[in-house]
């Protein structure tokens, strides 16, 4: 990645700009041990206290890089409850990159995060039908069809 990826300089902004970048070798002991990361390039986003998030594992082109980057924020925002944030991460993801390997957990959590907020159930079920519409073979559309019964 760092000949393709990082010199990308929509990429290099990003991070410079919403990241706090750490790279470390892969045998580079105890890190590599304590977030057991057996292959590179693995990218792990970590919260203010470095508790994991989310996690990618192998090569990433500069277009699929900032929305996984992007989903591992809004995991950061979903899971320690500040769904406004989630939503706002989330929503960035789906408006620029809506085409990207990230989009459907991005719409599936986005929906999650708007229930949490509203307690709104018809909100879950958008959430559905919009996986189901714009992402049919992905795994998030199963994974909120229980949404469809509500």
């Amino acid at each position: 990645m760092g000949a393709v990826t990082y010199p990308n300089v929509k990429v290099s902004e990003f991070i410079s700009q919403k990241m706090v970048p750490l790279q470390v070798q892969a045998d580079a002991k105890p890190l590599a041990t304590d977030f057991k990361v057996t292959w590179t390039p693995t990218l792990v986003v970590l919260d203010y206290y470095g508790k994991e998030h989310h996690r990618s594992v192998g090569f990433l082109p500069p277009e699929e890089l900032i929305p996984m980057l992007l989903l591992g924020m809004g995991k950061v925002d979903f899971d320690t409850e500040q769904f406004n944030a989630a939503i706002v991460h989330l929503d960035k993801l789906l408006v620029d990159y809506p085409q990207s390997a990230a989009a459907p957990e991005a719409v599936y959590l986005r929906g999650v995060s708007r229930f949490k907020v509203s307690h709104d159930p018809s909100l879950l079920k958008e959430t559905y039908e919009r996986l189901k519409a714009d992402y049919p073979a992905s795994e998030w559309v199963k994974r909120a069809q229980p949404y469809s019964l509500l």
